[in-house]
C-alpha cells in the first residue's frame, strides 16, 4: 500500500496513463493495489504490485487477480513504487520473485529520489529466467517491448513517451488543461476578428 500523497499520486498517475495508453487493446487487464494470486490453494502465494499489466485476459473488473482461473496468465509487466519502508523489499526480494513467477519486465520508481539511484529502474527477463537492467537512452528514458512505450522519471511521476514518435502521454489533468488553453486562445481569436470586423462596419 501507498506510504504517502506522493506515492498515491505516482500510483494513480501511472494507472491512468496505461489506461489511456493502452485503452485500445481489449485483451489487456490493468491493476493497481490488488492482490495477485499465483498458487491455488495457497493464499500465502500473493502479492499486490502497485501497478500491474497482464495480456491476454480482458477488461473485466476483479476484485483481485487468480492465475489459475485466468489460464495461468501472470503480469507481463509490474511497477512498484518504492518508499523508506518496502524498498528493500521491492529491489531484492520482489525482484526475485517476479522474474522467478516468469513477469517479463519490472520497474521500480522512487518519486522521493531517494531511495533508488536513479530514480527510475528497469529489468528484462531473459530466456534464463533472470533479470537483466535496462540502459537508458541518451534522454534517460527506458524502453519497454512489453507496453511499447518509454518511460522516463519526471519529478514525483513516471512519464510514458511515444515509442514512434518520442511525445509525452499526456496526463488525464494535462489533457484537459490543454484543451482548456485551446478553446480559451480559439475564444480570444474570435473576440479579436468580430472586434476588427466592427471597426470596419463603422468606417464604412
Amino acid at each position: 500500500m501507498a506510504e504517502t500523497p506522493i506515492h498515491v499520486r505516482a500510483i494513480m498517475l501511472l494507472f491512468q496513463a496505461l489506461e489511456d495508453c493502452l485503452a485500445k487493446l481489449t485483451d489487456i487487464y490493468i491493476g493497481a493495489n490488488m492482490f495477485w494470486y499465483w498458487e491455488e490453494r495457497n493464499p500465502k502465494a500473493r502479492r499486490a504490485p502497485d501497478v500491474m499489466v497482464i495480456k491476454g485476459v480482458g477488461r473485466a473488473e476483479r476484485r483481485s487477480f487468480f492465475s489459475w482461473l485466468e489460464n495461468g496468465a501472470v503480469p507481463c509487466v509490474i511497477f512498484e513504487i518504492v518508499s523508506e519502508k518496502k524498498w528493500r523489499e521491492d529491489l531484492f526480494v520482489k525482484w526475485g520473485l517476479y522474474a522467478e513467477l516468469g513477469v517479463r519486465e519490472y520497474f521500480l520508481f522512487d518519486p522521493e529520489a531517494v531511495h533508488l539511484r536513479p530514480a527510475l529502474q528497469g529489468f528484462r527477463r531473459t530466456q534464463q529466467g533472470n533479470y537483466v537492467p535496462l540502459e537508458p537512452d541518451n534522454n534517460d528514458r527506458l524502453h519497454s517491448e512489453e507496453l511499447g512505450v518509454y518511460l522516463r522519471a519526471e519529478g514525483q511521476v513516471v512519464r510514458l513517451l511515444d515509442d514512434t514518435t518520442g511525445e509525452p502521454i499526456l496526463s488525464r489533468e494535462e489533457a484537459v488543461a490543454q484543451e482548456r488553453a485551446r478553446a480559451e486562445a480559439l475564444a480570444t481569436e474570435v473576440a479579436r476578428l468580430k472586434g476588427l470586423l466592427g471597426q470596419r462596419g463603422g468606417e464604412e
